[in-house]
């Protein structure tokens, strides 16, 4: 049976992507260990997300999935599958929490997940929108003109400096690209990537991979977040604190290095409040082209490369103990010599 067979027996009645969906909002709720985990969750593994949807989608879907292989479904539907997946890995008995809850029940626990998760982007909206001035301002020196840190209407391309972050190829220094952007002539997509994302803020059109997401600016936000403000400007002393500590995370993701990013790109726009909904910012748009590269298994060896690099900026002595053993070290030798050691016995039984 061909794909275009397959396709046509899944249910036509279309569900909304739940990867794509504002956040429910509904009832308030006490204080429940799922809501720590949306916070968790919704930092590190997908940020702008309709939990509710997610979780009734999933049921659904697993049933039609006796039938139907994941691979007849839609690419949307088989990353949103891969993020429901990932939640019930995360969260032992959820599943079968789900499977024998009513509808209500299965509602109530993505409001739950969905407000941790919610609160958690709330928390670092704020506190990032502060502390990214500390990071930008150039050193011995204050920022001319002076930018609020409790209002933003004066940053974006208000500002020169925050305006110097415009999209990656475009050229601040010119008057006409400089006016068409603070008037809003020029519109700047979500995947119109600013300049900020590379390291030392250079763009290489001809290799658009080198410096991609590995700007200072980037790792101090990262390490605000997930191991302490006071990690920022030193090296951390443990290496876990914070977030990373509370929820056992002991490496970087892809989802939250889009994440960060998209943070950071918000606390520096004018944009007062944060919605994914919101055409100036775009900030959905950004999200998911950042995931969509990251997860692209054509680029797998550079996204390796840039987590290895990474690991190394947040959790370095962990890092470190996953490095590859030094060739000609003492430890080397003495890891062949047990290698040779385990291995005669097995050519003995060969040879005979």
């Amino acid at each position: 049976m061909t794909t275009e067979d397959t396709t046509s027996i899944i249910p036509s009645k279309h569900r909304s992507s739940a990867l794509r969906m504002g956040p429910r909002k509904k009832r308030n709720s006490t204080s429940d260990p799922l809501i720590s985990h949306g916070r968790h969750f919704g930092r590190t593994v997908f940020a702008l997300c309709n939990y509710p949807s997610l979780l009734t989608n999933g049921i659904l879907r697993l049933e039609q999935m006796e039938e139907i292989p994941l691979e007849d479904f839609s690419a949307d539907e088989r990353r949103e599958h891969r993020v429901f997946e990932q939640l019930l890995d995360s969260y032992p008995g959820l599943l079968e929490r789900l499977k024998n809850g009513s509808e209500e029940e299965i509602l109530h626990v993505g409001e739950l997940i969905g407000k941790g998760a919610a609160g958690a982007r709330g928390d670092d909206t704020k506190t990032l929108k502060s502390a990214v001035l500390d990071w930008i301002s150039p050193k011995g020196d204050v920022i001319q003109p002076h930018l609020h840190r409790n209002s933003k209407i004066d940053r974006g391309f208000n500002h020169e400096l925050t305006g110097s972050f415009c999209p990656a190829g475009m050229d601040w220094n010119d008057p006409e690209t400089k006016e068409n952007l603070r008037s809003g002539e020029m519109l700047v997509c979500g995947d119109q990537w600013p300049i900020f994302l590379y390291a030392q803020y250079i763009y290489d059109p001809d290799d658009p991979w080198c410096g991609l997401l590995r700007s200072r600016l980037l790792v101090c936000a990262y390490k605000h977040v997930f191991t302490s403000p006071s990690s920022v400007e030193k090296e951390p002393k443990a290496t876990q604190s914070r977030n990373a500590c509370l929820h056992g995370m002991t490496c970087v993701t892809i989802a939250s290095i889009s994440y960060i990013a998209t943070q950071v790109r918000f606390a520096l726009s004018s944009s007062s409040v944060f919605s994914r909904t919101n055409t100036t910012t775009d900030s959905e748009t950004f999200y998911h082209s950042l995931l969509d590269l990251l997860e692209d298994p054509e680029e797998c060896q550079e996204v390796n490369e840039l987590l290895t690099w990474w690991n190394r900026q947040v959790f370095p002595t962990l890092s470190a103990a996953k490095r590859p053993v030094s060739t000609n070290s003492a430890l080397s030798k003495i890891r062949q010599k047990h290698f040779a050691v385990n291995r005669s016995p097995n050519l003995d039984i060969v040879s005979s």
